[in-house]
């Protein structure tokens, strides 16, 4: 790696980590906490290259890259923020970063973009900035935020689509948010002050009902929720208005919990809509596959039910180990409203396991593992398994430390096979598990785990 990188961070240890790796790299460093002295430095032509927080003592990082872009067209910038948003990622798409991070981020993983952004030019022209925060804008729904490589990625995926004229399907379980991620692309799109529409069953199955949706959407966005469940009639209006679309067509998007591939290939979903569809997929990862942002939706809705009035409410740490372990068949808008029932139904500040306990003993079961063979709940193996272990005691209580253990029967195998299946590449493993690259290495370490790297063709 060649060139002069320029690093703006108030972490000292930030500061000092990437002075290093990027030193033994081959790279020339400055580095400051100061934006003042990086615009300094970039209007006198200091630098290939631009590392920078967007929170900073003095300014926004965010708001600097339209003042770097001008000073120095071509300058390439890497944004890295502790706000691990979907508001982040968009924003810094739009104020034409070239690349974005959350913190804390893969060493490893920003030397290799660092190095790419050494050898790329920017995009000469930056698409229309935002002007509304994502919750305003979508209506203020299931709140776009985690920092797991799995909503990472679907941040910079929408981030990349959402100026562009491809069809988009939303793909993901009930409460995940699928509705919102669309929402999301046309607000913040070139297309934001021309109409959202969402084409019903109903307005479907009414031969008008077609032309009357391009009416309402007149260039804007339309989107056909819960695509899948449409019956083969409906899909049928939809590939003629698709046909007859206007020169000013708006933007088609779909969601749909459905696997649409299977339907189709079971002859249950037309082959014609499918492709239409899927320009481009959006696949929003369950809460299951992200489990480490659980505690970041909970705080976000803790603050949301203090705001609306309800309560302020706080997690004992015995409370939230629950609540992070559970299983949310019904995902982000389940642990939204069971979190609400906290807030109102806890008689202290402090909410406590046992309430927690109470709360999601009344809960649904996590639905069947797809591909399980006879069909079996994970739960219900687990039960077994759990019964007989019990049973083998005689009556009399196991050792203490039952949970403990329970935990690293389940977690051990569940790594090794991952690891497995990645080919002993960790990055890749904590990508597919939805957990933190560190947070994978200490398990490995703590519950011994032999980790093997070899090629693995998947």
């Amino acid at each position: 790696m060649d060139g002069t990188v320029l690093v703006a961070d108030d972490d000292r240890t930030i500061r000092t980590v990437l002075t290093q790796a990027l030193t033994r790299a081959g790279c020339k460093v400055h580095a400051t906490s100061s934006l003042v002295t990086l615009m300094r430095w970039v209007e006198e032509g200091k630098g290939d290259l631009v590392i920078s927080d967007v929170v900073m003592p003095d300014g926004n990082g965010l708001e600097m890259l339209p003042k770097i872009g001008s000073e120095r067209p071509g300058m390439p910038v890497i944004v890295i923020s502790a706000q691990n948003t979907i508001m982040t990622a968009i924003q810094a798409a739009e104020a034409d970063a070239y690349d974005y991070l959350p913190k804390p981020f893969d060493l490893p993983d920003l030397m290799k973009r660092a190095a790419k952004a050494l050898e790329t030019k920017r995009r000469a022209a930056p698409p229309p900035r935002m002007e509304r925060p994502v919750e305003e804008a979508a209506g203020g729904e299931l709140p776009l935020v985690g920092r797991t490589p799995a909503m990472q990625s679907l941040y910079r995926l929408v981030a990349r689509v959402m100026n562009t004229d491809l069809a988009v399907l939303v793909t993901g379980e009930s409460g995940t948010g699928k509705s919102l991620i669309a929402r999301a692309i046309h607000d913040f799109s070139d297309r934001r002050n021309l109409p959202f529409v969402v084409a019903n069953a109903e307005d479907l199955r009414d031969p008008e009902g077609p032309a009357r949706i391009l009416s309402r959407a007149r260039g804007g966005s339309i989107l056909f929720d819960e695509v899948g469940d449409l019956d083969p009639e409906t899909q049928g209006r939809i590939v003629r208005m698709l046909d007859a679309m206007p020169a000013e067509s708006p933007r088609i998007m779909a969601t749909s919990q459905n696997d649409l591939m299977a339907r189709m290939e079971a002859g249950e979903f037309r082959q014609d809509l499918f492709y239409r569809l899927g320009g481009v997929t959006i696949a929003v990862p369950s809460l299951r596959e992200r489990v480490d942002d659980i505690p970041l939706l909970a705080e976000h809705f803790l603050v949301r039910a203090e705001r609306d009035g309800i309560g302020a409410r706080r997690f004992a740490e015995p409370a939230m180990d629950l609540v992070r372990a559970y299983s949310w068949p019904g995902n982000v808008r389940q642990l939204e409203n069971t979190i609400r029932r906290l807030v109102v139904t806890s008689p202290e500040e402090e909410i406590t396991r046992p309430e927690v306990e109470l709360v999601l003993g009344n809960q649904p079961e996590i639905e069947p593992l797809v591909g399980g063979g006879d069909g079996e709940k994970l739960s219900a193996s687990v039960a077994k398994h759990l019964r007989r272990y019990f049973d083998l005691h005689g009556g009399v209580l196991p050792p203490p430390g039952l949970y403990q253990r329970v935990l690293k029967e389940v977690e051990v195998p569940l790594i090794e096979i991952a690891l497995d299946a990645t080919g002993g590449n960790q990055a890749k493993c904590a990508e597919l598990m939805g957990i933190n690259r560190n947070t994978l290495r200490k398990k490995i370490t703590d519950l011994d785990i032999r980790v093997t790297r070899r090629r693995k063709l998947m």
